[in-house]
């Protein structure tokens, strides 16, 4: 079965049943995707597909209907990905752990909602738990990340 990741495309084999969060990391390597909960109530695992947030331990390979992007796909050209970047100015990481989710679940949110307001944050960030409690960075980080997007910087 083929898959396109990170804007390119690869053979999973057939194992279609395997999910995607370990396909992602065994198969790829790629170990920005993290495996906390393996019940879809962390949110640490969130990766995209076709541009809307989803945790990868709840998706198999053969339920996948379009193009995945994880932590390692966004800024992977020369620049950072203006979320990426909003997180560094914003100090948002304490332990780190949790963050890859956050951002990706950051660029789903504002993909679809180009200026979120808090009330449109807390819901699209609802299954991202944070136990060092960045909220409020998070939050500003987001809305910083927005007026990057919309200045196109």
């Amino acid at each position: 079965m083929l898959m396109k990741l990170n804007g390119r495309w690869y053979d999973v084999g057939d194992d279609t049943t395997m999910p995607l969060l370990w396909v992602l990391r065994d198969k790829f390597g790629l170990m920005g995707t993290k495996y906390a909960c393996d019940s879809a109530t962390c949110g640490a695992c969130t990766v995209t597909i076709d541009g809307k947030s989803e945790l990868a331990c709840q998706k198999t390979i053969a339920e996948l209907t379009g193009e995945v992007q994880t932590i390692e796909g966004i800024g992977a050209s020369e620049e950072l990905h203006p979320v990426q970047q909003a997180w560094i100015d914003e100090q948002v990481p304490d332990c780190g752990y949790c963050q890859s989710g956050q951002i990706m679940a950051a660029v789903a949110l504002l993909a679809e909602t180009p200026s979120p307001s808090d009330a449109q944050i807390n819901d699209a960030m609802r299954g991202n738990l944070c136990r060092c409690g960045t909220y409020p960075r998070i939050r500003a980080a987001i809305k910083r990340a927005a007026k990057l997007l919309r200045s196109g910087t």
